[in-house]
């Protein structure tokens, strides 16, 4: 009997919970009180089952990656571990610092990466942005000799083209594919997602919740915090055009006696058995929370009204387009 609690991550990567948890809120700092916060995080997420945990080397820089790292320190062995690199990590401190996916830097930021989780190993490694100055099957080639090595299990790719998946998945199968997609952004679904199922690829939505928008907890600009206040969908001229569109998603959820966080996710989980999304936060009751939308079902009319929002969101789903969907060069 198939086991409807968990997922496996491509043909033959990791089993899943059906959600995880990302840990970029995590960048703001790694003190004992962040510290408390990232322990309760992985508390409430165990406690609901989830097992999946998702950081990155950037994030912070590094904070996120200490952080969870000592969160995990006793329960290694009952998570899925996974990192990201590629992205530099002085990129807010130097505007012109450049995606690395050289085979030199993927040795060294595993490393590194490793050294701040205090593991001997990831189960999940991404290529976080594409080198658009370096042959996929260069980088590709590199992660496999850490998989050889031990040092990782699987390999991921995070906002890649679909040329760009099919040459890495030829290189070494890759076990999944990190995009943003939601009830707002669904862009991926002509692009990604078709090839990434062709070749058994499992998909790895970040951003489920809209960045913020599909929690039904922003109402004016002052709800908006961090690095989302210069996001294009929450510019004034964005503004109310998506909030009417979170609007509807709090009335399905209203409907439903839910809450819009768990409709979104709901929605997200019903676009198949291969995709895991994860959702971030720094709260352990939005853990629990999000581990509800497990219970959640649309109805055919519910689907259809949510169908109809993304192509009227206002606003590029990210503050760097230019990032996105990437294609690496050919082999010289």
């Amino acid at each position: 009997m198939t086991d409807t609690s968990t997922r496996q991550l491509g043909t033959d990567g990791p089993v899943v919970s059906r959600t995880g948890v990302g840990f970029m809120s995590f960048r703001t700092g790694s003190g004992p009180e962040d510290l408390r916060a990232a322990t309760d995080v992985v508390d409430a997420a165990l406690d609901s089952g989830i097992t999946f945990f998702d950081t990155a080397d950037v994030y912070g820089p590094e904070h996120s990656e200490i952080l969870l790292g000592k969160a995990l320190q006793g329960r290694r062995d009952k998570v899925v571990l996974a990192t990201k690199f590629g992205n530099p990590l002085d990129r807010e401190t130097n505007p012109n610092a450049k995606i690395d996916g050289s085979p030199e830097y993927v040795r060294t930021a595993i490393d590194a990466s490793l050294r701040r989780l205090d593991v001997d190993h990831v189960d999940l490694y991404y290529l976080h942005r594409v080198d658009p100055t370096v042959p996929i099957e260069d980088t590709v080639g590199a992660l496999k000799e850490l998989v050889d090595a031990g040092k990782i299990r699987h390999i991921g790719l995070s906002e890649a083209g679909p040329n760009t998946i099919r040459r890495a998945h030829a290189v070494h199968p890759i076990a999944a594919i990190q995009s943003e997609w939601s009830l707002f952004s669904r862009d991926i679904e002509t692009s990604t997602v078709p090839v990434a199922r062709e070749l058994g690829i499992a998909l790895v939505p970040f951003s489920p919740l809209g960045r913020a928008w599909l929690t039904g907890a922003v109402h004016t600009k002052e709800d908006i915090k961090g690095r989302l206040v210069d996001h294009p969908r929450f510019a004034d001229e964005n503004f109310q055009t998506n909030k009417g569109l979170a609007d509807e998603v709090v009335a399905v959820a209203a409907d439903l006696g839910v809450k819009p966080s768990q409709v979104a996710l709901a929605w997200i989980l019903g676009r198949g058995d291969d995709v895991v999304p994860i959702p971030g936060t720094r709260h352990a009751e939005y853990v629990r929370e999000n581990a509800g939308a497990l219970a959640v079902t649309l109805t055919a009319d519910q689907e259809a009204r949510l169908a109809k929002l993304a192509d009227q969101v206002a606003g590029h789903r990210s503050i760097q387009p230019e990032n996105l969907g990437t294609e690496a060069p050919l082999p010289s």
